[in-house]
């Protein structure tokens, strides 16, 4: 499913704000972490990791220490840090 334009972060539901804040917090999780540190149902977590995928703020990669398990990590928008190059960077 490809995201509107006009869906972001704030008009997902409470839910989906509280995962993003716990990857955006914590770093990359496995869902069973995020319904640790969220205390939400691991069926709302499913449901707002879907969403949070559904408009590109999350990206769903395998987790090597138990392959059944996805790692879950943002997928936050570009900075300008992040795109300039090595020579760029130091001469600011």
């Amino acid at each position: 499913m490809v995201a509107t334009e006009e869906e972001s972060l704030d008009d997902l539901p409470p839910s989906a704000k509280l995962v993003f804040k716990v990857l955006e917090y914590n770093g990359p999780q496995t869902q069973k972490g995020i319904v640790q540190e969220s205390m939400l149902s691991a069926r709302t977590v499913r449901y707002a990791l879907e969403r949070l995928e559904n408009i590109g703020i999350v990206d769903e990669d395998v987790y090597f220490a138990d392959a059944r398990q996805n790692l879950y990590q943002l997928n936050g928008p570009k900075t300008a840090d992040a795109d300039c190059g090595q020579e760029a960077c130091t001469a600011e």
